[in-house]
């Protein structure tokens, strides 16, 4: 029997733009987040079957009670090094992480007045939610307007509240990047804390793959990053003071009740981070391709945005014809991310282009000659 309550949900998901998991390794794929293609890496894959045989499969508890290692707290020590941080916190993933570090420090009940926060509208979701678990207010500008931004700290900052502010270095869906030095400078006005969100940026920008914050590391309140993406792993973590660290050791739930990542997985993440001052020619190739591509599609009359890295959007607007090329691609054995509302903006449908290293030249050729010659756009 079906209740009613699965009835609502059957005819909202009709209602909608309905949304399918697919399986990636017939295609060539261009919606892998694996930039440098370390989930394969041989070293990384050693890394993970040697933890796995001495210290078996799972963490067996949180990290305040059996799941705590030498093997993290030694990560946790590198991560910190990396981003300039005195220390550094893992988390299950990205989202866990943005999720139970902003819903944690932004809560007003650690604070004798109010926390004041501006934020990138475009800003991840787990970053938007974070707020909202907090019950915060978000002041939201318009995307990489620091002109908005300005204007908004004039009209909301107060006097005597904390004051945050919130962006992505790398932006996920646009491939475009944050001013970190004219966000520092508008937070060094109202004293603000600014919060940076790194997941597309390690690994892949900044000395040895630090990420873009490092050259700021001293004028940033924190750092969140993840290893699910140019690391080739997965999980997360928070790089900040020791004081943050140990703050959110104690107060923040998404920590506190989750059990530890597993040791194979911390060893995978650990060896990533010990290869990335090694992949300068790795780092070198992918800003080539990403050239490659944004020249190409300008030349056919393509929007993608103001992208200036490896993620590339194709921005359409029209729902309808993303849709169909990206099934035309599909047929061709060619793998995009169909992206729409509510993830970006109405009327900025698009498809997703993330490059990696292991595309080639000829892969880029491909792909532009079978949009190009598209009827469908």
């Amino acid at each position: 029997m079906v209740s009613p309550f699965q009835k609502a949900l059957a005819k909202k998901i009709k209602a909608g733009t309905k949304r399918d998991l697919q399986l990636c390794q017939d295609y060539i794929n261009f919606t892998s987040n694996d930039y440098l293609a370390l989930s394969t890496h041989p070293s990384v894959i050693q890394a993970a079957k040697a933890a796995l045989e001495k210290d078996g499969a799972g963490a067996t508890g949180a990290r305040l009670l059996s799941g705590n290692s030498k093997a993290l707290e030694k990560l946790e020590s590198e991560l910190a090094q990396l981003k300039g941080q005195e220390a550094a916190l893992i988390f299950n993933s990205g989202f866990q992480a943005n999720l139970t570090i902003l819903g944690t420090l932004l809560s007003s009940q650690y604070y004798d007045k109010t926390p004041i926060v501006f934020s990138d509208r475009l800003n991840h979701a787990s970053m938007h939610q974070g707020c909202q678990l907090a019950g915060i207010q978000q002041h939201r500008y318009h995307h990489l307007d620091y002109d908005h931004l300005q204007s908004l700290i004039k009209k909301h900052a107060v006097p005597g509240h904390p004051h945050f502010i919130l962006t992505e270095s790398v932006f996920g869906m646009d491939g475009d990047k944050a001013d970190l030095g004219i966000i520092c400078d508008l937070a060094e006005t109202i004293d603000a804390s600014v919060y940076v969100d790194e997941a597309h940026a390690t690994g892949v920008y900044g000395k040895n793959g630090s990420g873009l914050s490092s050259d700021y590391a001293n004028r940033l309140f924190g750092v969140m990053g993840t290893f699910s993406k140019a690391l080739g792993g997965f999980g997360a973590y928070f790089a900040g003071s020791q004081e943050l660290k140990d703050f959110l050791i104690n107060f923040a739930p998404g920590f506190i009740y989750s059990t530890a990542l597993p040791p194979a997985t911390i060893a995978a993440n650990h060896q990533a981070v010990k290869l990335l001052p090694s992949l300068h020619h790795e780092r070198h190739h992918l800003q080539a391709l990403a050239q490659q591509v944004r020249s190409s599609f300008s030349q056919l009359g393509f929007n993608t945005g103001q992208s200036t890295t490896h993620i590339i959007p194709v921005i359409l607007g029209d729902v309808e014809k993303c849709t169909k090329l990206h099934q035309h691609l599909k047929d061709a054995e060619l793998l995009t991310s169909l992206i729409r509302s509510p993830t970006v903006p109405l009327h900025t449908s698009r498809l997703r282009l993330a490059l990696n290293v292991k595309h080639t030249t000829e892969d880029i050729k491909l792909l532009t000659d079978i949009i190009g010659n598209s009827l469908i756009v």
